[in-house]
C-alpha cells in the first residue's frame, strides 16, 4: 500500500512539474511578410538574430532559419515559440537556390536581400540595433526586397 501511495505521489509530481514547465513555454509568434520580390523563382531564405553576435552575415548567433519558395511578389515566413525580447531578421532572394547570398567580388550582393526595418544600406551592413525590433506577444513586420 506504501509503494502504491509513493508510486502515485511521484507520478503526481512527474506531471504537476511537466505542466508548469509547459505553461512557461515562450509562445509568441512572429510573422515576416516580404514584399517587392523581383521574380518568382528560387527561394527566400530568413535569419532571425536575438543579438548582435554574427548579425547580420554568419550563422553564428542565429536562433531560427528556414526557407520558403519565392512565388509571386511577396512571401510570409513565421517564427514560433519567442520569448518576448529584441530581435532582427535578415532575408535574402536565393534565385539559384545554392543556399547563400551571393556576392560579386567587391561583396555586393547579386541577389536580393532584406533587413528587419529597411534600415538604409550604405558601405557595410546595418548594425543589429538600426534593423532591431520588439517582440511581446504575437507580431507582424514588413520589409521591402532589394537588388543592386
Amino acid at each position: 500500500m506504501v509503494r502504491v501511495l509513493l508510486f502515485g505521489l511521484a507520478i503526481a509530481t512527474a506531471t504537476s512539474l511537466i505542466a508548469s514547465t509547459a505553461l512557461a513555454q515562450p509562445s509568441n509568434k512572429l510573422t515576416v511578410v516580404v514584399d517587392r520580390i523581383a521574380r518568382p523563382r528560387g527561394q527566400v531564405c530568413f535569419r532571425l538574430y536575438d543579438k548582435d553576435k554574427g548579425f547580420p552575415q554568419s550563422d553564428a548567433g542565429v536562433i531560427q532559419s528556414g526557407c520558403t519558395n519565392a512565388q509571386g511578389s511577396s512571401v510570409v515566413a513565421e517564427f514560433h515559440g519567442l520569448q518576448a525580447g529584441t530581435y532582427a531578421v535578415t532575408i535574402f532572394h536565393d534565385e539559384n537556390n545554392d543556399q547563400k547570398l551571393n556576392t560579386n567580388f567587391l561583396g555586393i550582393p547579386r541577389e536580393g536581400f532584406a533587413i528587419s526595418n529597411n534600415p538604409p544600406v550604405k558601405i557595410g551592413a546595418p548594425k543589429f540595433n538600426n534593423a532591431s525590433f520588439s517582440v511581446e506577444g504575437d507580431t507582424t513586420i514588413r520589409v521591402n526586397m532589394r537588388y543592386l
